[in-house]
């Protein structure tokens, strides 16, 4: 009876151990499945947002033109869309807007920090001045990091520039993403410069941009990729072909864009002439910035674009009233200067008339 007794004791101990592991085993087999299930949902909603993010999210904010709605956009939504790499395909397309958008969003601050130190040295503020350009040079090293993290999207998705034949675009915001990515690479050289740091921009960028331009349609993009390579061309010693011109050739591309209504040929053209010193070819930019935008609407589809352009060239225009004037461009006078003349009236000669 004693040694029944002990078989029944160590059998319901035995049986309450194998309950013990299949419960393991079933927590465990739960705890997994839940795992797979929820990296299932994480790639579907992954893949959701990325093809919604693309399909409609930035077409319209391309035809909006608000670019501080943009920039909080962008700002606000990069490190959400992005972390969806992690449990499905990398959003490498969408990352290049992204990055151009909220690096754009940066240099902008980086402006604003240049304009303040303008104003502190004509108030004779020497501590001021230095801080403002001890900021606006923070500002453009994350610009830089921000514009080369968006270059390396670009080449992770359509491949390196120098190093693959052009891609085969299925439409036409695919192109449009890959211009912007050329871009994002030109602009992460400018701003490493301009923040006087080192980024780790590969210094060849310019040249590897004005090459890949020749993948675009010209006449499709409002001139933009030949105003891009001539920029290159202008600013680079030794880029320029022989026998071209890199001012004519920005001259037509600005004529493109101002028919088109996407007038970033005029950004292009401005930087070019500003690397070279030449102030009055400078303003003509301007005037016939501000003259384009009063006779030709922007156009629908690219209104962002534009709208980004008009930013840029506005800026250009506020540092050149800031040095001379103490204050930037007057509120609706955009391409006019201080030092205009006015207008000749004609004057009545009354007495001919006592």
């Amino acid at each position: 009876m004693t040694a029944l007794q002990g078989f029944v004791q160590r059998s319901g101990r035995g049986f309450a151990r194998l309950r013990g592991v299949a419960a393991s085993v079933a927590v465990s087999l739960a705890l997994g499945g839940c795992g797979v299930v929820n990296n299932m949902i994480y790639k579907t909603t992954g893949d959701v947002m990325q093809g919604f993010a693309k399909s409609h999210t930035v077409p319209y904010l391309l035809e909006s033109q608000d670019l501080a709605m943009g920039c909080a956009m962008s700002q606000a939504t990069a490190p959400l869309l992005m972390s969806f790499g992690r449990v499905t395909s990398e959003p490498d397309q969408l990352a290049v807007m992204l990055y151009l958008t909220s690096g754009a969003c940066i240099e902008e601050q980086a402006r604003e920090y240049e304009l303040q130190g303008l104003a502190q040295l004509r108030a004779m503020s020497a501590e001021g001045a230095e801080d403002a350009m001890i900021r606006q040079k923070r500002a453009y090293a994350l610009a830089s990091e921000r514009y080369f993290k968006g270059w390396q999207h670009h080449n992770a998705f359509y491949g390196k520039p120098d190093e693959s034949e052009c891609p085969d675009f299925d439409e036409d915001l695919d192109e449009f993403v890959y211009f912007a990515g050329l871009l994002t690479g030109l602009q992460a050289l400018n701003a490493e410069i301009q923040s006087t740091s080192s980024i780790g921009v590969p210094k060849n960028v310019g040249s590897t941009v004005a090459r890949a331009t020749s993948c675009l349609d010209n006449d499709k993009w409002w001139g933009a990729p030949m105003a891009l390579r001539a920029t290159v061309w202008a600013m680079i010693p030794g880029a320029l072909p022989q026998g071209e011109d890199a001012f004519h050739r920005l001259e037509i591309a600005d004529r493109q864009g101002e028919q088109a209504g996407v007038r970033i040929s005029h950004v292009f053209h401005a930087m070019a002439a500003m690397n070279r010193g030449d102030t009055e070819r400078l303003r003509g930019i301007i005037r016939s910035h501000a003259e384009s935008i009063k006779e030709t609407p922007s156009s629908d589809q690219w209104r962002m674009v534009d709208a980004m352009a008009t930013q840029l060239i506005v800026a250009m225009s506020d540092r050149m009233w800031m040095e001379n004037t103490g204050h930037r461009t007057p509120f609706g006078q955009l391409g006019t200067f201080w030092d205009d003349q006015p207008e000749a009236t004609e004057v009545m000669d009354l007495d001919d008339l006592l």
